[in-house]
Protein backbone atom coordinates (compact mmCIF):
# COMPACT_ATOMS: atom_id res chain seq x y z
CA UNK A 1 0.00 0.00 0.00
CA UNK A 2 1.46 3.32 -1.02
CA UNK A 3 2.33 5.66 2.08
CA UNK A 4 0.60 8.51 2.25
CA UNK A 5 3.92 11.00 2.54
CA UNK A 6 4.50 8.83 -1.23
CA UNK A 7 1.28 9.82 -2.18
CA UNK A 8 1.85 13.46 -1.08
CA UNK A 9 5.05 13.56 -2.75
CA UNK A 10 3.51 12.18 -6.69
CA UNK A 11 0.74 15.32 -5.65
CA UNK A 12 3.00 17.81 -5.33
CA UNK A 13 5.26 16.90 -8.54
CA UNK A 14 2.20 16.90 -10.62
CA UNK A 15 1.56 20.29 -9.90
CA UNK A 16 4.89 21.43 -10.06
CA UNK A 17 5.51 20.21 -13.62
CA UNK A 18 1.55 21.46 -14.28
CA UNK A 19 2.34 24.62 -13.12
CA UNK A 20 5.86 25.31 -14.51
CA UNK A 21 5.69 23.31 -17.23
CA UNK A 22 2.63 22.94 -19.01
CA UNK A 23 2.06 19.37 -19.25
CA UNK A 24 -0.97 18.74 -20.73
CA UNK A 25 -3.91 16.81 -19.18
CA UNK A 26 -2.86 13.39 -20.96
CA UNK A 27 0.74 13.82 -19.97
CA UNK A 28 -0.16 14.60 -16.17
CA UNK A 29 -2.47 11.13 -16.64
CA UNK A 30 0.62 8.81 -17.90
CA UNK A 31 2.79 10.15 -15.38
CA UNK A 32 0.31 9.37 -12.12
CA UNK A 33 -0.23 5.84 -13.47
CA UNK A 34 3.33 5.50 -14.30
CA UNK A 35 4.31 6.47 -10.77
CA UNK A 36 1.27 5.05 -8.69
CA UNK A 37 2.54 1.23 -10.01
CA UNK A 38 6.19 2.25 -9.42
CA UNK A 39 5.09 3.35 -5.51
CA UNK A 40 3.16 0.49 -5.58
CA UNK A 41 5.66 -1.84 -6.17
CA UNK A 42 8.40 -0.42 -3.92
CA UNK A 43 5.95 -0.38 -0.88
CA UNK A 44 5.75 -4.01 -1.21
CA UNK A 45 9.25 -4.57 -2.68
CA UNK A 46 10.55 -2.61 0.51
CA UNK A 47 8.27 -4.36 3.01
CA UNK A 48 5.75 -1.77 3.75
CA UNK A 49 4.65 1.38 3.23
CA UNK A 50 7.22 3.26 1.61
CA UNK A 51 6.91 7.14 2.97
CA UNK A 52 9.51 9.91 1.69
CA UNK A 53 12.43 7.95 3.16
CA UNK A 54 12.32 4.65 2.01
CA UNK A 55 12.05 6.23 -1.41
CA UNK A 56 15.56 8.11 -0.71
CA UNK A 57 17.16 4.48 0.18
CA UNK A 58 15.85 2.84 -2.94
CA UNK A 59 19.31 1.73 -4.67
CA UNK A 60 19.96 0.17 -8.13
CA UNK A 61 19.19 -3.06 -7.78
CA UNK A 62 15.37 -2.00 -6.14
CA UNK A 63 15.16 -0.46 -9.47
CA UNK A 64 16.17 -3.15 -11.30
CA UNK A 65 13.74 -5.19 -9.10
CA UNK A 66 11.19 -3.09 -10.56
CA UNK A 67 11.73 -3.49 -13.99
CA UNK A 68 12.17 -7.61 -13.42
CA UNK A 69 8.63 -7.25 -12.40
CA UNK A 70 6.84 -4.69 -15.15
CA UNK A 71 8.96 -7.04 -18.35
CA UNK A 72 7.48 -10.32 -15.78
CA UNK A 73 3.91 -8.63 -16.44
CA UNK A 74 4.07 -8.36 -19.64
CA UNK A 75 5.54 -4.55 -19.98
CA UNK A 76 6.99 -3.60 -23.08
CA UNK A 77 10.33 -1.98 -23.54
CA UNK A 78 9.39 1.33 -25.01
CA UNK A 79 6.20 1.32 -22.20
CA UNK A 80 8.83 0.45 -19.56
CA UNK A 81 11.42 3.57 -20.66
CA UNK A 82 8.85 5.65 -20.85
CA UNK A 83 7.34 5.04 -17.29
CA UNK A 84 11.51 4.73 -16.12
CA UNK A 85 11.67 8.29 -17.60
CA UNK A 86 8.58 9.56 -15.47
CA UNK A 87 10.01 7.71 -12.22
CA UNK A 88 13.58 10.14 -12.83
CA UNK A 89 11.73 13.16 -13.27
CA UNK A 90 10.19 12.46 -10.00
CA UNK A 91 12.99 11.69 -8.31
CA UNK A 92 15.00 14.35 -9.79
CA UNK A 93 12.26 16.41 -8.12
CA UNK A 94 11.96 14.83 -5.14
CA UNK A 95 15.99 14.52 -4.35
CA UNK A 96 16.13 18.37 -4.63
CA UNK A 97 12.92 18.72 -2.34
CA UNK A 98 14.12 16.21 0.38
CA UNK A 99 18.26 16.94 -0.66
CA UNK A 100 19.11 13.17 -0.92
CA UNK A 101 21.90 11.41 -3.67
CA UNK A 102 19.37 10.06 -5.98
CA UNK A 103 22.37 8.32 -8.23
CA UNK A 104 21.04 4.87 -8.00
CA UNK A 105 17.71 5.66 -9.84
CA UNK A 106 18.79 8.48 -12.13
CA UNK A 107 21.77 5.93 -12.96
CA UNK A 108 19.27 3.19 -13.60
CA UNK A 109 19.68 1.80 -17.64
CA UNK A 110 16.80 2.42 -19.96
CA UNK A 111 16.22 -0.80 -22.04
CA UNK A 112 16.84 -0.47 -25.58
CA UNK A 113 14.19 -0.77 -28.01
CA UNK A 114 13.87 0.01 -31.86
CA UNK A 115 12.13 3.27 -32.57
CA UNK A 116 9.16 3.11 -34.79
CA UNK A 117 9.84 5.32 -37.48
CA UNK A 118 7.06 7.05 -39.01
CA UNK A 119 5.49 6.21 -42.23
CA UNK A 120 3.54 9.04 -44.04
CA UNK A 121 0.92 8.79 -46.82
CA UNK A 122 1.97 9.06 -50.69
CA UNK A 123 0.85 12.62 -52.09
CA UNK A 124 -2.02 10.63 -53.75
CA UNK A 125 -3.15 8.50 -51.28
CA UNK A 126 -3.12 11.83 -48.63
CA UNK A 127 -5.74 13.24 -51.23
CA UNK A 128 -7.61 10.05 -51.69
CA UNK A 129 -8.13 10.06 -47.45
CA UNK A 130 -9.22 13.30 -47.61
CA UNK A 131 -11.49 12.78 -49.93
CA UNK A 132 -12.96 9.05 -49.13
CA UNK A 133 -13.23 10.98 -45.08
CA UNK A 134 -16.53 12.35 -46.23
CA UNK A 135 -18.23 9.57 -47.36
CA UNK A 136 -17.91 7.63 -43.59
CA UNK A 137 -21.20 9.23 -42.32
CA UNK A 138 -24.83 9.29 -43.45
CA UNK A 139 -25.29 12.93 -42.38
CA UNK A 140 -23.73 15.84 -44.83
CA UNK A 141 -22.39 17.64 -41.92
CA UNK A 142 -20.79 15.09 -40.81
CA UNK A 143 -19.01 13.87 -43.68
CA UNK A 144 -18.34 18.01 -44.34
CA UNK A 145 -16.39 18.07 -40.65
CA UNK A 146 -14.86 15.01 -41.35
CA UNK A 147 -13.11 16.70 -44.40
CA UNK A 148 -12.53 19.41 -42.90
CA UNK A 149 -10.54 18.00 -40.02
CA UNK A 150 -8.34 15.62 -42.15
CA UNK A 151 -7.71 18.79 -44.44
CA UNK A 152 -6.21 20.59 -41.13
CA UNK A 153 -4.18 17.35 -40.15
CA UNK A 154 -2.83 17.10 -43.64
CA UNK A 155 -2.75 21.20 -45.25
CA UNK A 156 -1.56 22.44 -41.79
CA UNK A 157 0.21 19.84 -39.76
CA UNK A 158 -1.87 19.99 -37.12
CA UNK A 159 -2.00 17.32 -34.23
CA UNK A 160 -5.49 15.72 -34.29
CA UNK A 161 -5.83 17.24 -30.35
CA UNK A 162 -4.89 20.88 -31.87
CA UNK A 163 -7.16 20.86 -34.48
CA UNK A 164 -10.14 19.66 -32.48
CA UNK A 165 -9.08 22.53 -29.97
CA UNK A 166 -10.40 25.30 -32.38
CA UNK A 167 -13.26 26.83 -31.23
CA UNK A 168 -15.57 29.12 -33.11
CA UNK A 169 -14.03 32.20 -32.57
CA UNK A 170 -10.97 31.00 -34.98
CA UNK A 171 -13.69 30.96 -37.63
CA UNK A 172 -13.64 31.84 -40.57
CA UNK A 173 -9.80 31.00 -40.38
CA UNK A 174 -7.94 33.61 -41.12
CA UNK A 175 -3.89 33.30 -43.41
CA UNK A 176 -2.32 31.56 -40.63
CA UNK A 177 -3.53 30.50 -36.93
CA UNK A 178 -1.96 30.86 -33.74
CA UNK A 179 -1.54 26.87 -32.16
CA UNK A 180 -0.67 26.18 -28.60
CA UNK A 181 1.01 23.04 -28.65
CA UNK A 182 2.72 20.43 -26.40
CA UNK A 183 4.04 22.20 -23.56
CA UNK A 184 1.94 25.37 -23.86
CA UNK A 185 4.92 26.48 -26.85
CA UNK A 186 3.17 28.55 -29.44
CA UNK A 187 3.46 28.62 -33.30
CA UNK A 188 2.30 30.26 -36.20
CA UNK A 189 0.99 27.85 -38.96
CA UNK A 190 -0.37 29.38 -42.18
CA UNK A 191 -3.65 28.48 -43.51
CA UNK A 192 -3.90 27.23 -47.08
CA UNK A 193 -7.05 27.98 -49.20
CA UNK A 194 -8.52 24.71 -49.62
CA UNK A 195 -8.23 24.00 -45.57
CA UNK A 196 -10.02 27.66 -44.92
CA UNK A 197 -13.04 26.14 -47.78
CA UNK A 198 -13.12 22.66 -46.11
CA UNK A 199 -14.05 24.42 -42.70
CA UNK A 200 -16.38 26.76 -44.30
CA UNK A 201 -17.92 23.94 -46.45
CA UNK A 202 -18.43 22.52 -42.88
CA UNK A 203 -19.82 25.33 -41.05
CA UNK A 204 -22.57 25.91 -43.60
CA UNK A 205 -23.91 22.65 -43.16
CA UNK A 206 -23.38 22.33 -39.29
CA UNK A 207 -26.47 21.98 -37.41
CA UNK A 208 -25.43 23.55 -34.10
CA UNK A 209 -25.05 26.98 -33.12
CA UNK A 210 -21.81 29.00 -32.93
CA UNK A 211 -20.30 30.79 -29.87
CA UNK A 212 -17.26 32.08 -29.65
CA UNK A 213 -16.36 29.52 -26.83
CA UNK A 214 -17.64 26.89 -28.42
CA UNK A 215 -15.91 24.21 -30.44
CA UNK A 216 -15.41 24.34 -33.80
CA UNK A 217 -15.59 20.46 -34.53
CA UNK A 218 -18.73 19.62 -32.84
CA UNK A 219 -19.95 15.58 -32.52
CA UNK A 220 -23.56 14.34 -33.61
CA UNK A 221 -24.96 15.61 -30.65
CA UNK A 222 -23.34 18.54 -30.36
CA UNK A 223 -20.83 18.53 -27.74
CA UNK A 224 -16.72 18.64 -28.82
CA UNK A 225 -15.84 16.35 -31.20
CA UNK A 226 -14.09 13.22 -29.47
CA UNK A 227 -10.76 12.18 -31.26
CA UNK A 228 -12.13 8.77 -31.31
CA UNK A 229 -14.83 9.54 -34.29
CA UNK A 230 -12.12 10.85 -36.57
CA UNK A 231 -9.83 7.81 -35.67
CA UNK A 232 -12.94 5.69 -36.48
CA UNK A 233 -13.85 7.35 -39.14
CA UNK A 234 -9.62 7.24 -40.53
CA UNK A 235 -10.18 3.43 -40.12
CA UNK A 236 -12.93 3.01 -42.26
CA UNK A 237 -11.26 5.12 -44.94
CA UNK A 238 -8.02 2.73 -44.47
CA UNK A 239 -9.93 -0.13 -45.47
CA UNK A 240 -12.10 1.31 -48.19
CA UNK A 241 -8.59 2.17 -49.73
CA UNK A 242 -6.77 -0.92 -49.08
CA UNK A 243 -4.09 1.48 -47.09
CA UNK A 244 -2.04 -0.36 -44.31
CA UNK A 245 -2.90 0.31 -40.06
CA UNK A 246 0.07 3.13 -40.26
CA UNK A 247 -2.61 5.05 -42.08
CA UNK A 248 -4.00 6.51 -39.20
CA UNK A 249 -4.77 10.45 -38.26
CA UNK A 250 -1.16 11.34 -37.07
CA UNK A 251 0.29 9.83 -40.34
CA UNK A 252 -1.54 12.86 -42.46
CA UNK A 253 0.81 15.64 -40.30
CA UNK A 254 3.79 13.21 -41.01
CA UNK A 255 2.60 13.46 -44.47
CA UNK A 256 2.54 17.31 -44.18
CA UNK A 257 6.16 17.27 -43.31
CA UNK A 258 7.51 14.82 -45.02
CA UNK A 259 5.64 16.29 -48.71
CA UNK A 260 7.01 19.55 -47.59
CA UNK A 261 10.47 18.48 -47.30
CA UNK A 262 10.32 16.62 -50.38
CA UNK A 263 9.21 19.39 -52.32
CA UNK A 264 12.46 21.14 -51.01
CA UNK A 265 11.49 22.68 -47.86
CA UNK A 266 13.69 23.67 -45.36
CA UNK A 267 13.86 21.62 -42.77
CA UNK A 268 13.91 24.32 -39.98
CA UNK A 269 11.28 26.00 -41.34
CA UNK A 270 9.24 22.30 -41.01
CA UNK A 271 10.67 21.99 -37.81
CA UNK A 272 8.55 25.75 -36.50
CA UNK A 273 5.51 24.47 -38.54
CA UNK A 274 5.59 21.57 -36.51
CA UNK A 275 6.14 23.05 -33.30
CA UNK A 276 8.88 20.94 -32.73
CA UNK A 277 11.50 21.70 -29.91
CA UNK A 278 14.26 19.56 -31.04
CA UNK A 279 15.59 19.17 -34.94
CA UNK A 280 15.93 15.52 -34.63
CA UNK A 281 12.46 14.87 -33.13
CA UNK A 282 11.51 16.88 -37.12
CA UNK A 283 14.08 14.10 -39.20
CA UNK A 284 12.24 11.33 -37.53
CA UNK A 285 9.12 12.75 -38.61
CA UNK A 286 10.34 13.36 -42.01
CA UNK A 287 12.66 10.04 -42.38
CA UNK A 288 15.03 12.09 -43.71
CA UNK A 289 18.80 10.35 -44.31
CA UNK A 290 22.50 11.29 -43.08
CA UNK A 291 22.47 12.17 -47.04
CA UNK A 292 19.56 14.86 -46.80
CA UNK A 293 20.37 16.12 -43.32
CA UNK A 294 24.16 16.68 -45.12
CA UNK A 295 22.63 18.56 -48.38
CA UNK A 296 20.65 20.95 -46.07
CA UNK A 297 23.87 21.88 -44.44
CA UNK A 298 26.03 22.19 -47.15
CA UNK A 299 23.30 24.61 -48.70
CA UNK A 300 22.56 26.31 -45.36
CA UNK A 301 25.76 26.65 -43.37
CA UNK A 302 27.88 29.79 -44.04
CA UNK A 303 30.77 27.72 -44.07
CA UNK A 304 30.03 24.84 -45.91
Amino acid sequence: MISEGARDALSEWLDHIRALDGASANTLAAYQTDLTGFLAFMAGHLGGSAGRGGLAAVSLSDMRAWMAHERGRGVGARSLARSLSAVKSFYRWLSERDEFDATAVLSTRSPKFSKKLPRPLAPDAAKAVIEAAGMQSQHGWVGARDIAVATLLYGCGLRISEALGLTCADAPLADALRIKGKGGKERVVPVLPAARDAVEAYRRLSPHSETPDAPLFRGVRGGALNPRIIQKAMEQVRLQLGLPATATPHAMRHSFATHLLAAGGDLRAIQELLGHASLSTTQAYTSVDTSRLLEVYQSAHPRA
